[in-house]
């Protein structure tokens, strides 16, 4: 059988056994017919707060936080939707900042914020590239319950309106994507984003898919954001072809818990055990940019994989591992999976980007992962502790040649857009 897989923005056919193979996919939901009568509508009866138009003020200047590009959050249809609805309120374009939720990643050159937002957008409104290592463009927005002081964008926590973009999806640690993730990690200082990713934190059975209240993390994060008194979240759920199928506006937690049951009955889908080898993705442009991304793919993977199984991730990696990054020094300093556990472990030891690593160690402890990208060479696949897969079908074949020919197989052609899990009660595919 072929499978198209979701790889960069093209996608890749693979040759798949027509037997013992199960594709797993998340529910399609079809894409709105008016994606921006959608957003209006929602901005006009949001969900725990009054409309918009009757909570701003013309007077007040307003930040408006949107999503990097490692995420696929269709800016370029939002933001112009809702921008307008600020005009209409009597809200001026120069009382208007636009903020990029970097969380630690890089600052997004001139070509790609066109991509991002629209030449119109760029052109007409000031942007703000939030530096998380900068504490002169930050203010403290109060202290955690951990005791650590809140450090947020001072354009952010400055502006008298304050409204959050984004999408919802499952998330690998903090339960679902969007909502207050936009304030934290979005525009928190360094060192609030390692306590929110350290090892023990990490560690915590809750801090996984689909979870919400219990899973420490997602618990940490909205306190930050709340902490910032945010007035309004504007966030999507999406299908495969990046289509909005629903949008959720309205106060941050009650928003926030509407889009995440919805994006849970989509994505999270049962299998009955767990196979011998799992083909993942990382759901294509934008998610599949690096390796350091493509982790999320793995863990969806994992889930469902076996103890001493093994895992093939197809990912474009157009920008690399990326080399030079701390998630590729640490991956090369340690060597191993077991060696790089036992580093993060270590009393006082903090580095960014550690969280990755120690995700794609865990797993790593049971199941072997191969990587292919055809941007990457096998050698610089093999410094990332992957293994090099030059050919899917050709990896596999090898797979199965040890597993023996009842081997069974999955295929997430859509990564971490579906959640798979093992349910002994759960209907075939």
């Amino acid at each position: 059988m072929e499978v198209v897989l979701s790889y960069g923005k093209a996608g890749l056919p693979v040759e798949l056994p027509d037997d013992n193979v199960t594709v797993v996919r998340p529910v399609f939901v079809p894409g709105l017919d008016d994606e921006q009568g959608a957003i209006a509508e929602a901005l006009k009866h949001p969900i725990g707060c009054p409309a918009l138009k009757d909570m701003v003020r013309p007077s007040d200047t307003v930040a408006v936080v949107f999503c990097d590009a490692t995420r696929p959050v269709p800016n370029r249809r939002i933001l112009p939707v809702l921008l307008k609805d600020l005009e209409i309120a009597g809200v001026r374009r120069d009382q208007i900042v636009l903020i990029n939720a970097l969380g630690t990643h890089r600052p997004s050159p001139p070509e790609e914020l066109v991509e991002l937002l629209g030449e119109d957008l760029v052109r007409e409104y000031r942007v703000v590239q939030h530096d998380c290592r900068d504490r002169g463009t930050m203010a403290l927005a109060g202290r955690l319950s951990t005791g650590q002081e809140f450090w947020v964008n001072r354009d952010y926590l400055g502006a008298d309106f304050r409204i959050l973009t984004g999408f919802i999806e499952p998330h690998f640690f903090a339960g679902f994507s969007g909502g207050g993730k936009l304030v934290f990690p979005g525009i928190a200082s360094i060192d609030n984003i390692k306590e929110a990713h350290g090892y023990r934190i990490l560690s915590h059975a809750k801090s996984t898919w689909g979870i919400t209240h219990g899973n420490p993390v997602w618990e940490l994060l909205t306190e930050g954001a709340l902490l910032t008194a945010p007035d309004l979240i504007v966030n999507v759920t999406l299908n495969s072809e990046k289509a909005i199928t629903s949008v959720f506006a309205g106060e941050l937690r009650a928003a926030h818990a509407s889009g995440a049951q919805h994006a849970k009955r989509t994505a999270m889908r049962a299998v009955r055990e767990p196979f011998d080898v799992v083909i993942t993705t990382n759901s294509g442009y934008p998610l599949d940019r690096n390796v350091y991304q493509t982790v999320k793919g793995i863990s969806a993977a994992a889930s469902i994989v076996r103890d001493g199984g093994a895992m093939i991730a197809a990912a474009e990696c157009v920008d690399g591992i990326p080399a030079g990054s701390h998630f590729h020094e640490l991956l090369q300093r340690a060597g191993t999976p077991q060696r790089a556990l036992e580093l993060i472990a270590e009393p006082g030891f903090s580095m960014q980007d550690q969280w990755q690593v120690q995700l794609q160690a865990k797993i790593q402890t049971r199941a072997d992962i191969y990587l292919y990208s055809h941007r990457l060479s096998p050698e610089e696949i093999r410094t990332t502790m992957l293994r090099p897969c030059l050919r899917i079908e050709d990896t596999l074949g090898d797979l199965l040649r040890g597993y023996g020919p009842d081997a069974r197989i999955c295929v997430l052609p859509e990564g971490p857009q579906t959640i798979p899990y093992v349910d002994m009660q759960a209907a075939g595919e």
